[in-house]
């Protein structure tokens, strides 16, 4: 003798169906814009780090040969020269990578 519950004994009802599917769709709707801004955030730390390294690399040749040498580095690497400022052996630059701006200071060992 087989015993079963009401809730399984009772036929599923028409109106029901179709209920999760509107769920699922704002479900993923909301994973895909988590994961657009995540690709965003991405993008934009790369962009930050790469202005950076270009920042480091182009205060480290304007400090070893010049302004002149500082702005074919920051040319090599894709960014603008925007202020180059030498005091003594320590130079300071700023760079920028498309809105991203980046400083950095390097002094010449003699």
């Amino acid at each position: 003798m087989e015993h079963r519950t009401k809730a399984a004994r009772r036929k599923p009802n028409p109106r029901d169906a179709g209920q999760i599917l509107p769920m699922v769709a704002v479900v993923l709707l909301v994973v895909a814009l988590m994961g657009l801004v995540v690709v965003r955030l991405g993008m934009q730390v790369d962009r930050r780090a790469q202005a950076q390294a270009a920042a480091d690399a182009v205060s480290l040749a304007g400090a070893a040969e010049g302004e002149d040498r500082a702005g074919s580095v920051a040319e090599a690497n894709g960014v603008v020269l925007e202020s180059f400022e030498a005091r003594g052996p320590e130079v300071e630059v700023v760079v920028r990578l498309g809105d991203e701006r980046a400083t950095a200071r390097a002094k010449k060992q003699w």
